[in-house]
């Protein structure tokens, strides 16, 4: 098995944010993750996502990315919370959308 077959074996193997901080080498502190562990996972995910184009090959170029983009996920939460994040798609149901109608509708509407 490959270098890089064991480092995503080794992903595979986490399941909480506490796991991928502790595997990474990523200090915490327990309340802030234990208040925002799905939001620390889920813009962590975005952030990968962002950079898919720009991980590097090498594992241990690799590793320490996955861990730049871990810890900036994490660093979101220290410096702020999940309702400013928005991280989910629940947080932006209530927002304010603009609506457009026509003139012509509601004169159909009306008659």
């Amino acid at each position: 098995m490959s270098e890089l077959e064991d480092f995503h074996d080794d992903l595979e193997d986490l399941a909480s944010a506490e796991d991928f901080l502790n595997y990474f080498e990523v200090p915490y502190d327990e309340p802030t993750v234990h208040v925002n562990r799905l939001h620390i996972l889920q813009r962590f995910h975005d952030y990968l996502d962002e950079a898919e184009n720009t991980i590097p090959e090498s594992v241990i170029a690799r590793r320490a990315h996955y861990k730049a983009l871990l810890e900036k996920a994490y660093q979101d939460f220290v410096d702020s919370d999940a309702l400013t994040e928005k991280v989910f798609r629940v947080f932006h149901m209530h927002e304010a959308q603009e609506v457009k109608i026509s003139v012509d509708s509601l004169r159909q509407q009306l008659s």
